[in-house]
């Protein structure tokens, strides 16, 4: 990658700047700000140290814009030979194919889906192999049931997707969402060997202290799961529609649409668990009560 921008981890996830994360991954933000994108989605372009490297690796080529793509190109100067992504999501995933038109390179991901279709299928465990770099691809489900962690192993990066973000909570949308799942994925990166170094996330800046950050999404998330049962205790019976000004109290007016879908992911997880009980499940519109 060449020539280099400036070593800089600790910089802000800024629109259209390239900042070098560490001698292999350079960080290019995507300009698709938002509520729920932050400043933008994270694509990284990957590859072993020095200029002379071949054979670089872009995670996550992000929306269909075509300054984005061509920026990613002419970042990798002729040597993308690889795109990966963590999963299928608009803002993740429709940049394969047009960076693979303009470059050639082979686009891996855990399956077809979404207008997404991959030169190979990949899951949990494969490895890409580069020149001075290798990732290994974990299935994260939760967020989404393709989602894939790409662990960068001579650095201990994880590229995580909107499994862990910066700032903001992931949104679990049922049925393809699944909160137990989603917590389950977590965990596991906690359990990782060599553990963790750091997490460069689908949006917004580098995380310096997984562990603790892992650690406070889990937290969150059953301290929220506390709350939607206090709610249902003293509604009775509600809907997710009821339930939501009640359980999602803290979150700004415009967040809540979003949050509802979480707050039926939540209800589900408790269903499972045998907390709750529902007309149905599968209805985000079904009626809720706490189990006696």
């Amino acid at each position: 990658m060449s020539p280099r921008p400036p070593l800089d981890p600790a910089a802000a996830a800024e629109a259209g700047r390239p900042v070098a994360l560490s001698e292999r991954v350079v960080r290019l933000t995507a300009p698709n700000p938002g509520m729920m994108t932050g400043p933008g989605t994270n694509s990284y372009l990957v590859g072993g140290p020095g200029t002379g490297t071949t054979g670089l690796v872009v995670v996550d080529p992000g929306p269909d814009d075509e300054g984005h793509v061509r920026a990613l190109a002419d970042l990798g100067e002729g040597r993308i030979r690889w795109i990966v992504v963590t999963h299928t999501h608009p803002d993740h995933s429709p940049g394969a194919a047009p960076l693979a038109a303009l470059t050639g390179a082979e686009v891996l991901g855990f399956g077809a889906r979404d207008g997404f279709e991959p030169d190979r299928a990949v899951s949990d465990g494969f490895t890409l192999a580069g020149d001075g770099f290798s990732l290994r691809a974990l299935h994260t489900p939760g967020h989404a049931s393709n989602h894939l962690c790409w662990l960068l192993a001579e650095e201990r990066m994880l590229f995580s997707g909107d499994h862990v973000m910066g700032g903001s909570t992931v949104v679990i949308s049922p049925p393809d969402g699944d909160m137990a799942r989603y917590l389950d994925s977590l965990r596991r990166l906690l359990v990782l060997e060599p553990p963790l170094a750091t997490i460069a996330p689908g949006h917004g800046p580098l995380l310096v202290d997984p562990a603790a950050t892992v650690d406070d999404v889990i937290a969150h998330r059953l301290e929220r799961e506390a709350g939607v049962v206090g709610a249902l205790r003293r509604a009775g019976r509600a809907t997710v529609d009821e339930l939501l000004p009640d359980v999602y109290a803290d979150v700004r007016h415009e967040l809540l649409p979003v949050a509802r879908f979480s707050l039926w992911a939540h209800l589900r997880k408790l269903v499972d668990d045998g907390r709750a009980r529902s007309t149905d499940p599968d209805d985000i519109a079904a009626s809720w009560a706490a189990a006696p």
